[in-house]
């Protein structure tokens, strides 16, 4: 009678999971098959003296269970993170035509004094905040107090008047803020405005939004205010 050991079992078990020889890694349902196969062979062919052991074989059907599980749940994990792609695609398809607040500095000044908005964004409540506007050579064309702010993003809009009273010039101009609590000073991040104008896809699959060349692409999660 020819008796299969349990180390060839064994191997030709692990051999069906891996994928081993010609055979590619097979389905959960192959899986289960192959092992089935392989463990009535061993019954079979086990020694009349030396019977298999009850908690082995319980042993091995909860590993090839706990392979089929991981399997299927990749499987699942797969489909959910391709939706949620899909998703995130949609969404920024979305804000297309659409301004939003991200990091950045630049205030733009155009005809009769309109400018773009900024934003503030506060991890912490502050009790004083200071916003300096400076032109492209960097001089201070105006400063101001906002006073206290609370957590969070705010926008805001300069009306562009300088110290002197008089209208900035058309251009670009450079924000920063101060924030502080208590004379002790805070972090603070300055948003600028951009209107979205495209999307894209970077080389991890995320969307990228366009903005319009006035700063580089930026995902879903740099933008703090959509207005």
């Amino acid at each position: 009678m020819a008796v299969a050991t349990q180390n060839t079992v064994d191997s030709n078990v692990l051999g069906a999971i891996n994928g081993g020889g010609k055979n590619s890694r097979g389905t959960a349902q192959d899986l289960q098959d192959s092992f089935m196969t392989l463990l009535v062979t061993q019954l079979k062919n086990q020694d009349p003296m030396n019977p298999m052991d009850n908690a082995e074989m319980t042993s091995q059907l909860a590993q090839i269970n706990t392979v089929s599980g991981v399997q299927e749940l990749n499987a699942t994990l797969e489909n959910i993170t391709g939706q949620l792609d899909a998703s995130r695609v949609l969404q920024a398809a979305g804000l297309i035509g659409k301004g939003v607040l991200v990091p950045g500095e630049r205030v733009l000044v155009g005809d009769e004094g309109a400018t773009t908005p900024f934003g503030i964004e506060l991890k912490t409540p502050a009790d004083n905040v200071v916003v300096t506007i400076r032109d492209a050579s960097g001089q201070v064309v105006s400063r101001y107090e906002l006073g206290e702010m609370k957590a969070g993003v705010e926008s805001f809009v300069w009306d562009a008047q300088l110290e002197d009273g008089t209208t900035a010039p058309k251009g670009a101009y450079s924000v920063s803020v101060e924030a502080s609590l208590n004379d002790e000073t805070l972090p603070v991040t300055t948003l600028s405005y951009a209107l979205v104008s495209g999307i894209s896809t970077g080389s991890d699959g995320a969307p990228r939004l366009d903005l319009g060349g006035v700063a580089e692409p930026v995902s879903l999660e740099d933008i703090r205010q959509i207005l």
